[in-house]
């Protein structure tokens, strides 16, 4: 699977999360898939996953520093992502 390929997780209580982007550190930041209001840092781990809800500000942080590091060094996968980005915070 690309870096880039959408990916889904289903939360317990929250149902299904959407990948916004990569945060470092084996970390992922999530969204709730419908009402896009609600952030996670998300670790995935062989029996299962964590969840942290996030503020919206971290989680935004989060996907501009991936932006970042993709314009540098992943140009043919920053328009996705930047295209996710869009949806996602603007």
């Amino acid at each position: 699977m690309s870096e880039n390929a959408e990916r889904y997780l289903n939360h317990p209580t929250f149902g299904m999360l959407y990948l916004v982007s990569p945060a470092g550190e084996g970390r992922d930041v999530y969204a709730t898939l419908y009402a896009q209001k609600m952030f996670f840092l998300v670790v995935l781990e062989p029996r299962g996953a964590q969840f942290e809800v996030i503020p919206y500000m971290d989680a935004r942080y989060h996907a501009e520093m991936h932006l970042a590091r993709c314009r540098r060094s992943k140009p043919l996968e920053f328009d996705s992502w930047q295209e996710l980005f869009k949806q996602t915070f603007i």
